[in-house]
């Protein structure tokens, strides 16, 4: 049984999988008004997909955007993610600036968890888990991959591995090409869900994994992502009837 981990007020990996909404934007104020639009859904968790933004790379105007997103939260979690153009991002960035940007985020105080990607060089990944845990900040290793399913072993693994280089959460995202793979993904959710010391959070995207997103409680993973407006991965659900169908899920089978 995986154990939990504490993301401001939140606990992941117990009871039914908690909701998490995206916040998008090019231009702060696209993204104050998707913060509005996604706090009515009353999400567990809110993320901020900052590869969205234009101007990403302006430190001074990242941590401005956080200082007020921080105050329209309250005591809502907010999750800083900057996805990398090859895990399905809007742009990309230079090794060094992805680093810079992830530190400038945590250091800024704002933030409660930080996305990053399983696939980036060693040392930048362990220089940010330390840096995030110095600072209480809790660590999300992911991985996304847009294309395939690998099989169930290797998706384990890389839960595994993520594990293994300190993650407070393990999450994988990935894309079904028959009925099979989104089964090869609910093995691996099992699997890690009952070995592994952390909560796992994993998905099967598009219209043939939605189901993955539904059977969290049942599979072992402690969250998935539900949409206000614009979806930030293919298939997600609107957060409200996410919410719904996950209680009515709970209930007929817990």
């Amino acid at each position: 049984m995986n154990h939990t981990a504490v993301i401001r007020n939140l606990v992941l990996g117990e009871g039914i999988p908690k909701i998490c909404v995206p916040v998008m934007g090019k231009y702060p104020q696209e993204v104050y008004a998707s913060a509005k639009n996604a706090l009515e859904q009353k999400p567990d968790l809110i993320e901020w997909r900052a590869d969205f933004l234009e101007n990403v790379q302006d430190m001074g105007a990242v941590c401005a955007i956080l200082r007020e997103l921080r105050a329209m939260l309250g005591d809502t979690p907010l999750l800083f993610t900057f996805r990398t153009k090859g895990e399905g991002g809007e742009q990309e960035l230079a090794l060094e600036q992805y680093g810079n940007l992830c530190s400038a985020a945590i250091q800024s105080g704002c933030i409660d968890a930080l996305d990053v990607e399983l696939f980036l060089k060693e040392e930048t990944v362990e220089s940010l888990l330390a840096l995030a845990h110095d600072r209480g900040v809790c660590v999300i290793l992911s991985n996304h991959d847009f294309q395939k399913t690998p099989p169930a072993e290797e998706l384990f693994r890389r839960l595994q591995k993520m594990q293994e280089l300190g993650a407070d959460v393990a999450k994988i995202a990935v894309m079904p090409q028959c009925k099979a793979d989104v089964l090869a993904l609910l093995t691996a959710t099992e699997t890690a869900a009952r070995t592994l010391q952390i909560p796992v959070i994993t998905m099967s995207m598009g219209a043939q994994g939605a189901v993955s997103r539904l059977l969290g409680e049942c599979f072992g993973s402690s969250l998935t992502f539900g949409m206000a407006g614009r979806a930030s991965a293919p298939g997600q659900i609107p957060a409200g009837e996410l919410r719904d169908l996950l209680e009515k899920i709970h209930r007929y089978t817990v």
